[in-house]
């Protein structure tokens, strides 16, 4: 609801603020260098086991059966891409280098007149160029440098990725490296604000944490169903296997995700041009 509140916002003429209150509450660790978490090659299993001696357990049709897969070596950063890094992107003139796009994504540059993710803006007043809407109303991007960079969509990610020499996650190498982790994070209602901060907060580059809240991640797999996934019959069929055709896996949730919503198996799905969505970006080698 906040996502559409926001967008909703933004499309009004007058771009109110949700809350009037600071953007405040950052971490205060400023992001270093990206580190690497490595993983050897081998098997390993995804979606949610669900034990049937306990009724309490919850999880939606899509996550799963769990099941087995094989994966070769990789690596993943130890945080996501932040609004600094995606600005070197956008001076290297990245949003008119085709060879940096998937086909789709350069027809969405060129037809949309994308230059920028969603929400930023220009803005001569400030040292950047530009400043960002959130849901406390306008901020210099100044301010937000060392904030993961969110609202951009598939393409963008995978555009930024190319040109950083990397790639992102699939989603079962996502869900291999945040088992484990505690989900706890910049999310809504457990922030330093009651409220929750309802915007990204700095990245802190420790450890291997930044796994939930912030941004939704893109992954680089498909929407599809698991081996011997089946939808549910009758009305609550309709709500995730209807969907499985032209959409990209996203892992972790937001900023505005309440943390009882998450789990390390939860699928969120969107096409690749979704940009209102809170979505950013966790490199892979």
């Amino acid at each position: 609801m906040l996502t559409d509140i926001k967008h909703a916002f933004f499309s009004n003429p007058l771009r109110p603020a949700y809350d009037s209150t600071p953007l405040a509450g950052a971490r205060k660790v400023s992001p270093s260098e990206f580190m690497w978490h490595r993983f050897h090659s081998g098997v390993t299993e995804i979606g949610y086991p669900i034990d049937s001696t306990n009724c309490l357990d919850f999880c939606f049709d899509n996550e799963t059966p769990r099941h087995k897969v094989y994966l070769e070596a990789f690596g993943i950063a130890n945080r996501s891409v932040t609004c600094r890094e995606y600005l070197e992107f956008m001076s290297d003139d990245a949003y008119a280098r085709p060879e940096l796009w998937l086909s789709d994504g350069w027809e969405a540059v060129r037809k949309q007149g994308w230059r920028a993710p969603l929400y930023w803006e220009l803005d001569a007043t400030d040292s950047t160029g530009w400043r960002i809407f959130t849901l406390r109303g306008w901020h210099p991007l100044s301010a937000l440098l060392d904030t993961p960079v969110c609202h951009v969509s598939f393409l963008e990610a995978d555009a930024f990725a190319r040109w950083r020499g990397c790639r992102l996650p699939t989603e079962a190498e996502w869900e291999l490296a945040a088992n484990g982790s505690s989900i706890h994070g910049n999310l809504l209602g457990t922030g330093l604000l009651d409220i929750g901060r309802l915007h990204p907060a700095i990245a802190s580059g420790d450890g291997r944490e930044q796994f939930f809240g912030d941004c939704w991640e893109w992954t680089a797999s498909p929407y599809t169903g698991y081996p011997g996934y089946k939808p549910l019959s009758g009305a609550l069929g309709e709500y995730n296997g209807k969907f499985m055709s032209g959409q990209m896996i996203l892992r972790g949730g937001s900023c505005v995700t309440p943390a009882s919503h998450l789990r390390a198996t939860y699928r969120n799905f969107f096409p690749p041009a979704t940009r209102w969505q809170f979505t950013g970006i966790h490199l892979a080698s």
